[in-house]
């Protein structure tokens, strides 16, 4: 496409951090194999299509088989220790696919279940003959024994309870407690939805995950300087949260509009601070030349004759 630098196939590279855009197909081991190199992972993030209208929708045994090869592949990539973080819809009008299914399909991998995650959207769909939805899915898997660092969210601790005797003394919980802030679950109520208000909002990509959940994984299972990989870029945010986080990001996506929108935010990040284009597009630059194109075409148009009504022209 005209306004993307990368074509299928093609890998774009940092020259700053390290970071890796590529243009490539997450199920495809030899594309896979050449954006990796020799460097192996000890965090993945994906969040793929959820098979569900918005895209290409498959019969659930087919999207299972393409999932299990893109899971393959990223065992593969990452270190002995390492976690695996999927976001994964459930559609509850039919069976709640692929959730199960694709839950079901990760008993046969070598990842070791951990946590099932839930994140609250602040605004949902439904009808009024159904409750509404507003969750979203995030399942947890680890490969060998990874680090998991304990975060605590900005939520106040405002409830007692649970006494217990400590040294002699019965004390209740927030007496014990090592914060006043309360430990972040799997649960996750205080991260808000991103929507076209918000300064990270990026036009177009409407399946974009907030930056706060992205840096909440992150931080929870990775270090600084260790390398992250992201098989569905999408909007860029697993990116620009490594970038922000000290870390190295290898990141695709098979569609060249998402890897250009991918570069371009870090690169709008690096050149404005902004996490997004609130109230904006990413290609708001060619969206405007072609705009002025377009109305200077009209201007070097010819005015086209029309006729004149005998009854005017007698006037």
């Amino acid at each position: 496409m005209p306004c993307c630098r990368l074509a299928p196939g093609e890998i774009w590279e940092d020259e700053v951090n390290g970071h890796r855009v590529g243009c490539l197909d997450a199920t495809d081991p030899v594309a896979i194999a050449s954006l990796m190199g020799k460097e192996r992972a000890t965090l993945a993030i994906h969040d793929p299509p959820y098979n569900v209208a918005a895209f290409e929708v498959k019969h659930v045994s087919e999207f299972v088989k393409w999932c299990y090869q893109w899971i393959s592949l990223t065992y593969n990539v990452l270190s002995n220790d390492a976690s695996l973080y999927i976001w994964i819809g459930a559609d509850q009008n039919n069976g709640f696919q692929p959730l199960p299914d694709f839950m079901i399909m990760m008993r046969g991998q070598r990842f070791s279940s951990r946590s099932f995650i839930t994140m609250r959207n602040q605004r949902g769909y439904g009808t009024q003959k159904n409750w509404m939805a507003v969750r979203q899915e995030l399942l947890y898997y680890v490969k060998g024994n990874p680090d998991f660092q304990v975060e605590y969210t900005d939520i106040p601790k405002v409830l007692k309870g649970y006494y217990k005797k400590v040294d002699g003394k019965v004390t209740e919980n927030l007496q014990r407690s090592k914060s006043e802030h309360i430990r972040a679950s799997n649960v996750w109520i205080d991260v808000q939805q991103v929507f076209y208000r918000m300064e990270e909002n990026v036009s177009g990509c409407y399946a974009q995950k907030p930056l706060k959940s992205i840096k909440r994984i992150i931080r929870a299972s990775s270090s600084a300087d260790d390398l992250v990989v992201d098989y569905f870029s999408h909007s860029g945010t697993t990116l620009l949260a490594c970038e922000l986080l000290n870390r190295k990001c290898f990141t695709v996506d098979i569609d060249p509009v998402f890897a250009e929108i991918t570069i371009r935010r870090l690169e709008n990040f690096r050149g404005t601070g902004r996490a997004g284009w609130q109230n904006g597009n990413p290609f708001e630059r060619e969206l405007g030349e072609l705009g002025a194109q377009d109305a200077q075409s009209d201007m070097d148009k010819e005015p086209e004759e029309t006729e004149i009504p005998l009854q005017n022209a007698l006037l």
